[in-house]
């Protein structure tokens, strides 16, 4: 996984650069939000509500036109704020006036309004722009893939610099209406659900409404030429899956995982609780990738997840991101393992259902891979830093963490937490210790001890621990990997360990050391 765009200690003095001496105290919005781990990530100073984006784009020649209006609330008297933006633009409006704008930084649009908005105050802002979005490289880095029909936007911590002005944190999430205007007999996938599509002129434009508070990174938008299938819900939500008609080898196996997107939703309801959204889906386009991502309502998959047949686990996944990781957002980025490792549980959940392995069984096999001195014991789930914050210690340690967890206060206590989670903090954010404190108090056991053992330290926890958690006696051994059997479902799930490895490209991020060789054994 890539790293941010300033490192921190470059943006110390980019920030003291940015407030001009001038400035009243207080006025000039923060170019963060305060996150530790990417500190120029979001924006100080308003909360967005609402984002209406009416673009135009052209595959042949990746050119991006768009109208970008933005609803917000002030947090605070606003002399100028920043959005998170790198295309170039050509006019800002606040409350429908005239501002000045300049740029800073690799992705930083200032925004200086005719008039300067008092605290509390809705406001408007209207950004015209264009560029092609392929030609936007930070640091050598890009979240916009073209592909031979069309692109893709989809990436994480990152996405929408390359393509609409925003907040870009998931700490203020918004609501989407995302219009879409493309060459007649190419198609526009976002968010959501399709409220209407028209042609004109040789254009078809296609409009997209996600109703339910939505991270920026979580917006998605695919354009090319898709085979669509529809369908709805025994509860009647409306389901689009889309497939690029250039999956060559992979189709079939794609196809045949994406279609079970409803079956999976149906039966993590039973675990999580109602469904989060008004709609359901997922989509493969051609790209050359090999990661997935949650999207909302409609994850991005990648060919080559499908290169060695249909993986339904993937499907869970993504799915399980729904409710953990995209209704509950983390606070910071550093609190991913409320977003992954709870759905790399819910794969150990299907395998159990599945009959093709037990959590247990596959949380011994997993803790019995890595002995006391593999690098994998010295990430720290709970707080891996931006380095690590997709190692596969995040997901596989992170769901130990679970097991740990579902031990020690029982099944019923157990599942219990997993519906009520979701439920008390839906369409909000929230952090580890928020987790550790709710599942304390639902279970009625001090667990401080628990989570600090799985989630804090950098090392494998020893054997009490461990028998603690019921992980079977062979895998106790530091030699013990050939002695625990291996789960039917180990597999499969393996093969979506690089989920979320979207590639470094020289900024660190997750190596899945090892990992290729557990596939295989």
């Amino acid at each position: 996984m890539h790293r941010r765009f300033i490192v921190p200690s470059a943006l110390a003095a980019t920030l003291l650069l940015a407030i001009p001496a001038a400035a009243a105290p207080g006025t000039v919005g923060a170019p963060g939000i305060g996150d530790p781990y990417y500190p120029a990530s979001g924006n100080g100073g308003y909360d967005v509500s609402h984002y209406d984006l009416r673009l135009k784009y052209q595959p042949r020649t990746d050119l991006l036109e768009g109208t970008a209006t933005i609803l917000a609330t002030t947090t605070q008297e606003l002399s100028r704020f920043n959005l998170d933006f790198g295309l170039d633009v050509s006019e800002v409006r606040v409350n429908g006036r005239k501002a000045r704008f300049a740029t800073s930084g690799d992705h930083e649009l200032e925004v200086t309004p005719a008039e300067k908005p008092a605290k509390g105050r809705a406001v408007s802002v209207v950004v015209r722009y264009a560029g092609k979005p392929s030609e936007l490289k930070i640091n050598g880095w890009t979240a916009w893939a073209r592909t031979p029909d069309g692109a893709v936007a989809a990436q994480e911590p990152d996405s929408a610099v390359w393509w609409y002005p925003s907040n870009d944190h998931p700490l203020d999430k918004a609501t989407y209406d995302i219009s879409v205007s493309v060459p007649d007999g190419t198609q526009a996938i976002s968010n959501g659900v399709l409220q209407s599509q028209s042609s004109k002129l040789g254009w078809t434009r296609f409009n997209w409404r996600s109703d339910k508070p939505q991270a920026s990174y979580l917006t998605t938008l695919a354009v090319g030429k898709f085979d669509i299938t529809t369908d709805r819900t025994a509860d009647g939500l409306p389901v689009l899956n889309a497939y690029s008609k250039d999956l060559g080898a992979n189709a079939g196996a794609a196809r045949a995982s994406i279609e079970r997107t409803t079956e999976v939703a149906e039966w993590l309801t039973e675990v999580f609780g109602p469904y989060p959204y008004n709609a359901l889906g997922g989509y493969v386009p051609n790209v050359t990738s090999g990661f997935a991502l949650e999207t909302q309502t409609r994850p991005f998959y990648s060919p080559k997840q499908f290169a060695n047949g249909a993986n339904v686990s993937v499907v869970v996944h993504e799915i399980a991101h729904q409710w953990y990781g995209n209704s509950v957002s983390v606070d910071g980025w550093k609190d991913i393992w409320i977003n992954e490792g709870f759905a790399r549980y819910s794969q150990w959940l299907w395998s159990e259902k599945e009959g093709e392995g037990t959590a247990q069984e596959l949380a011994d096999y997993t803790y019995a891979q890595h002995p006391a001195d593999d690098p994998f014991w010295k990430v720290k789930p709970g707080d891996p830093g931006p380095d690590n914050q997709f190692d596969i210690a995040v997901y596989d340690r992170g769901a130990l963490a679970l097991q740990a967890l579902r031990n020690e206060v029982g099944d019923d206590t157990f599942f219990e937490l997993l519906k009520g989670w979701p439920a008390e903090h839906a369409h909000a954010n929230a952090n580890v210790g928020d987790f550790v404190r709710y599942a304390e108090r639902v279970s009625g056991k001090p667990l401080t001890a628990l989570f600090d053992t799985w989630l804090y330290q950098p090392s494998r926890p020893a054997a009490p621990a461990a028998a603690d958690a019921d992980l079977a006696e062979a895998a106790l051994s530091a030699r013990s990997a050939a002695r625990v059997e291996r789960p039917a479902s180990w597999k499969k799930i393996a093969a979506t360990n690089t989920v979320h490895d979207h590639g470094d490209h020289g900024h660190g991020g997750r190596t899945d050391r090892g990992h290729a060789g557990h596939e295989n054994r």
